[in-house]
């Protein structure tokens, strides 16, 4: 699978990078890919997981789906690249392979709420673990009380929510300073990462010789046990559950690939810095395989090192489904916790400044299109897009802010039964909810595009071509689009909204496309 090898391109090539500059190398940008994915979600997805699929064998199966799914796409996306080594990624192959407005469609999305939503998320997650080592940093102590907006909604400024902005916005400030600050961050916290994801697994697969554990929970390892009944939000479709037969499995595994397909996702982010990576055509096909392979690899082993320690009942039942901190907690006792938070607050930190890095390029190419503020098309003295770095890091910053007023099923507000002060959650967790099943259209819809392109550029220079094709990205497509059926008649609550928020992106794209093609006003 590895690409021939193709002229490099010169150091900064204008037709293709715009001005900036080809500074990544290829492990820069395999790292980059790692680094991206690797966040706070595998450590802790895995409860939920097991929720819904009953055992330890169809807990490995998920990951494994999740796995040929990512590296999949990751090959398709390694021919996209290879031909359109430009800033925007999949911005860019979608507007090749159909029109400007689909790239727009998914340039908007991912403004909107894609990266930027990640963004606060990840944010969020490592001052929560922070948190654990500096009690101060507390979602609880306040700055700014909640001040409701509405029965449902309300802001807020607290200790931890202060730190998240603080994070984002000092990520936003290095990038600016230059590509090789920015990627030595990378390279510096991935490595650490991926290191603790090692260790890890080590001292897991390491307590499993001596433990019971293992053979407990192998036994029977792909017979599913009391696992949570799915109900359909549509009601066109029966309440099913994991060992209700080959339905029932089949819509639990779909249901939850959202938690597993999220914590590997941002693998793509790559794309977006094409135009910063040497000789582009063979580094980033090389930098999707590879790092999305090593990161796979991670999460298979660090779930088989979970099964190693924990019984699968304390896997699904792991305090705020914290399974990383529950398997260090068995292995070294209270200091497992802190642990599990250094290790964390090191993921999370090296995972937004590649989320930082590479977001920025998407809205830099859609601007030098017309198609975004002009003045996010425009590069700093340092050759980075300065000013898409910041308003990305201001919108993330706001949607740290507003809270959802919790209720439970009755409909009656949630309070914490400590203090009585109403319970809230975060607004951008429901918007990511919202959104996976849109993330998916748009992979969709890009693996399609590759064999639109075969068809409409034929003689096209290729480079590297998908591994497998049509096969290969046929399956895909074909496993992609039965997962979001499923989600659209089991997670309906979750689904159109986030193609709601997709449908905005129409009008606004028929702004800014007025904008351009209206005449300039003689002087």
């Amino acid at each position: 699978m590895r690409p021939p090898p193709t002229p490099s391109l010169p150091a900064r090539s204008e037709d293709e990078s715009g001005g900036l500059l080809r500074e990544l190398g290829p492990l820069d940008a395999t790292l980059l890919v790692a680094g991206s994915m690797i966040g706070s979600g595998i450590f802790i997805v895995s409860a939920d997981i097991a929720r819904q699929v009953g055992s330890a064998g169809w807990l490995l199966a998920c990951w494994l789906i999740t796995g040929a799914l990512t590296v999949t796409a990751a090959l398709c996306y390694g021919e996209l690249a290879a031909m359109f080594p430009r800033a925007g990624g999949q911005y860019v192959f979608l507007r090749e392979a159909y029109s400007p407005l689909w790239g727009f469609l998914y340039g908007w999305t991912l403004f909107l709420v894609i990266q930027t939503g990640t963004i606060a998320a990840v944010a969020v997650a490592f001052a929560r673990f922070l948190g654990v080592l500096v009690p101060g940093v507390s979602p609880s102590r306040w700055l700014v009380p909640p001040i409701d907006l509405s029965a449902s909604y309300a802001v807020s400024l607290s200790t931890q929510q202060a730190v998240a902005i603080l994070l984002i916005l000092a990520l936003t400030a290095i990038n600016t300073r230059g590509l090789k600050l920015g990627k030595l961050i990378q390279d510096v916290f991935t490595s650490a990462k991926v290191f603790a994801l090692l260790a890890l697994v080590a001292v897991g697969v390491g307590y499993g010789l001596t433990s019971e554990v293992p053979a407990a929970n192998f036994a029977a390892a792909f017979t599913p046990r009391d696992a949570e009944p799915i109900a359909s939000g549509l009601g066109l479709a029966p309440t099913v559950a994991a060992g209700a037969g080959l339905v029932g499995l089949l819509v639990a595994l779909c249901v939850a690939q959202v938690g597993s397909l999220f914590s590997a996702d941002a693998w793509n982010n790559v794309t977006f810095t094409a135009a910063e990576v040497k000789n582009p055509r063979r580094n980033v096909p090389l930098a999707l395989v590879a790092g999305t392979s090593l990161v796979i690899g991670l999460y298979l082993a660090a779930n088989l090192a979970y099964l190693c320690v924990l019984p699968l009942q304390e896997i699904r039942s792991a305090p705020d489904d914290r399974v990383g901190t529950a398997a260090l907690g068995v292995v070294f006792g209270p200091a497992g916790a802190g642990l599990m938070a250094v290790a964390i607050i090191v993921s999370t930190f090296g995972c937004n400044n590649g989320l930082v890095l590479a977001g920025a390029r998407v809205y830099y190419a859609m601007a030098r299109d017309g198609l975004f503020f002009r003045a996010t098309g425009r590069l700093n003295r340092r050759h980075v897009p300065a000013i898409a770095l910041a308003l990305q890091g201001v919108w993330a910053s706001l949607l740290v802010l507003p809270r959802t007023r919790l209720r439970d099923e009755a409909g009656a507000l949630v309070v914490d039964p400590a203090t009585g002060a109403p319970a809230y959650g975060n607004l951008y967790s429901s918007l990511l909810d919202y959104v996976v099943v849109s993330v998916l259209v748009f992979y969709v819809l890009t693996l399609v595009g590759l064999f639109v392109l075969r068809r409409k550029r034929p003689d096209a220079e290729r480079p590297y071509r998908a591994w497998g094709y049509p096969v290969v990205p046929a399956l895909y497509v074909v496993a992609a689009t039965l997962i979001m059926a499923v989600l659209v008649f089991y997670r309906t609550e979750t689904t159109w909204p986030g193609l709601v928020l997709v449908m905005t992106g129409f009008p606004v794209y028929y702004f800014w496309h007025g904008r351009r093609a209206r005449p300039s006003r003689p002087a």
